[in-house]
């Protein structure tokens, strides 16, 4: 038997007739505040859950379905959510710093001020996510697909975006220092062409290929 309990009160919130929680259906289950750090939820049905203000820190999340799910404040920090699918998701003011969501669908999700310092997102699909005013503080976003994604206001200071597609980004008044771009495509749809060491001199800046 396993029970989910508050983060605060040690209320019990959830008890479930099982050993683990891998791969268990917690569809639509209200856990608000849940004490889930640490736990493996490879796997695991959380669509439509109510997860806000969740101590999910450290979690196995990998290959979890997270689908339409509220994560607002909720702390997902160094967690594994490789592959795991967020697709409409509300993450707003949501940690994941130094979290790993590569491969993860995060399409349409809704992460206004969440904080993803540190996260690797390689080859996630963030397409038409709301990421206003997020922190991507050093994020490592390789091959992301951010086709479309509104990250107006966002820290975007030390990302790595090589390769990652752009088009139709939103990326008014967001901070861009120290980003990598090589091959990424632009909000425009130009490529930035990668640098090599006897062309660094005559090459244009990268932020010439967004106009």
């Amino acid at each position: 038997m396993i029970e989910i309990r508050h983060k605060v009160s040690g209320d019990v919130l959830l008890t479930l007739q099982a050993e683990s929680l891998v791969g268990q259906s917690l569809q639509g289950a209200s856990l608000e505040c849940a004490n889930l750090a640490r736990m493996n939820l490879s796997g695991a049905d959380l669509r439509n859950a109510n997860l806000k203000e969740a101590d999910l820190t450290e979690a196995q999340l990998d290959d979890a379905r997270l689908q339409e799910a509220c994560l607002q404040h909720a702390n997902v920090s160094n967690a594994n959510l490789v592959r795991a699918n967020l697709t409409d998701a509300i993450c707003d003011h949501a940690h994941f710093t130094d979290s790993n969501l590569s491969e993860a669908v995060l399409r349409y999700a809704r992460c206004n001020e969440a904080d993803m310092a540190g996260a690797v997102l390689i080859s996630a699909d963030m397409s038409l996510a709301n990421l206003r005013h997020a922190n991507l503080n050093d994020a490592n976003m390789n091959r992301a697909n951010l086709r479309g994604t509104d990250l107006t206001g966002a820290n975007l200071t030390g990302a790595n975006l090589t390769l990652s597609n752009m088009f139709d980004a939103k990326l008014m008044d967001a901070r861009l220092e120290r980003v990598k771009m090589e091959g990424a495509i632009g909000a425009h749809g130009q490529r930035v062409p990668v640098r090599s060491a006897t062309s660094a001199k005559k090459s244009r800046k990268w932020w010439q290929f967004w106009g």
